[in-house]
C-alpha cells in the first residue's frame, strides 16, 4: 500500500515555482547590494574619502573599535531598512519573509567570505548582521501583515452595488443573477428578483387502508 504523502505547510518556498523563487532572491540581492552600495557612497564621500569595493565586501573594515565601522554598521541597518520595501512588493506573503530574508543575508556571508577568502570572526560583524537580520524580518512581516490584512475591493455589479449603499445610506436587498431572473423551484413558477416568488400547492391523494 502506497504510503499517502504530507502536503507542504502553508506558506512555505515549496509552493512556489523554482524558477520565480530564485528570480526573487536574486532581485531581493541586487536590491539589498544596491541599496547598501549607495549608502556607503554617501559616507565615504560624506568623509572626504574615495570608495572602493572592500568597503563593501570585505568584513575586516566592519569593526567596532573605529569610526568608520560604526559607519558601516549604520549603513548595513539602514540597508536592511530599505530592503523591506522590496521585500514587500515581491514577496507580499509574511510567511515567507523569514525564508527571503536568512537567504540574503547567508548570500551576504558567502560573497564576502569568498572576496575576503576567510570567513568573518569578529563578534561585531556577526552582531551587526543579526541585528540587520532580525530587524529585516520584523519590519517585514509586520508591512507583509498590514497589506493582507487590507480589505479587497472587487469590481462589477458587487462593487457598484456596494457604492450606492453608501451613498443611499440605507441597505438593499441582494438582487438576482440577472434582471427579473431569480432560482428555478418546483413547478418553475417561482420566479422573482427576490429568488421567493409564488408556488403552486398540490395535493397529495388520501392513502388506501391496508
Amino acid at each position: 500500500m502506497a504510503r499517502r504523502r504530507r502536503p507542504p505547510r502553508p506558506g512555505a518556498l515549496a509552493d512556489l515555482a523554482p524558477l520565480r523563487i530564485l528570480s526573487q532572491i536574486a532581485l531581493l540581492q541586487l536590491c539589498y547590494y544596491g541599496a547598501a552600495l549607495v549608502l556607503i557612497v554617501f559616507t565615504t564621500f560624506v568623509a572626504g574619502k574615495h570608495p572602493d569595493a572592500s568597503q563593501l565586501l570585505d568584513w575586516h573594515n566592519l569593526r567596532g573599535d573605529v569610526t568608520t565601522g560604526w559607519t558601516l554598521g549604520l549603513c548595513w541597518m539602514l540597508d536592511s531598512l530599505i530592503t523591506v520595501i522590496p521585500i514587500l512588493l515581491l514577496i507580499a506573503r509574511s510567511k515567507l519573509v523569514p525564508d527571503f530574508a536568512l537567504t540574503i543575508h547567508f548570500i551576504n556571508l558567502i560573497v564576502t567570505s569568498l572576496y575576503t577568502r576567510a570567513i568573518p570572526s569578529t563578534l561585531y560583524w556577526w552582531l551587526v548582521q543579526a541585528c540587520s537580520a532580525g530587524l529585516m524580518i520584523s519590519l517585514g512581516m509586520w508591512a507583509c501583515q498590514w497589506r493582507e490584512l487590507q480589505p479587497m475591493a472587487f469590481g462589477g455589479k458587487g462593487k457598484q452595488r456596494a457604492e450606492a449603499t453608501a451613498a443611499n445610506g440605507h441597505s438593499q436587498e441582494p438582487a438576482s443573477v440577472e434582471e427579473g431572473e431569480g432560482y428555478d423551484m418546483g413547478t418553475g413558477r417561482g420566479r422573482g428578483r427576490d429568488g421567493a416568488g409564488t408556488y403552486e400547492m398540490v395535493g397529495m391523494a388520501p392513502r388506501e387502508p391496508a
